[in-house]
């Protein structure tokens, strides 16, 4: 079965795995999603990421984060640009997510990036998904 919007089902089984407080979470791999699980690790959100090619596609399995009290780092995802209706920003038009508290993935024309590194380089481009 075909899947129309992969990085809503990454963000919905990551939200998932996380109210459930569930160690680690594994999904299909493809390129974005690994752009989007290396942005959440370097932001801290996740604690690492890891991709194994089995059979054909292959699988990514991000370990989730909790901190001393074993409550999620992760408060909320949210899926912007959707495949129905596209969000594309300019560079002076990026949201600041939670005032400055999250982070929005954007991907670009150089690349995916979250929404501080794009407004530096002065790039626009679709706006994936907020995490907070």
């Amino acid at each position: 079965m075909s899947m129309s919007d992969p990085v809503a089902d990454m963000l919905t089984r990551v939200r998932n795995a996380t109210m459930v407080k569930f160690e680690s979470v594994d999904m299909p791999l493809s390129t974005l999603k690994v752009d989007v699980a290396k942005i959440l690790k370097e932001e801290g959100y996740i604690n690492d990421y890891h991709i194994r090619q089995d059979k054909v596609q292959g699988t990514l399995s991000i370990d989730l984060k909790y901190d001393h009290n074993h409550q999620r780092v992760i408060s909320g995802l949210r899926r912007v640009s959707k495949p129905g209706c596209r969000k594309y920003v300019k560079a002076n038009e990026i949201p600041k997510v939670m005032s400055g508290l999250g982070i929005a993935i954007i991907s670009t024309s150089q690349g995916v990036m979250t929404d501080h590194k794009a407004r530096t380089l002065q790039v626009g481009g679709e706006l994936l998904c907020e995490v907070w």
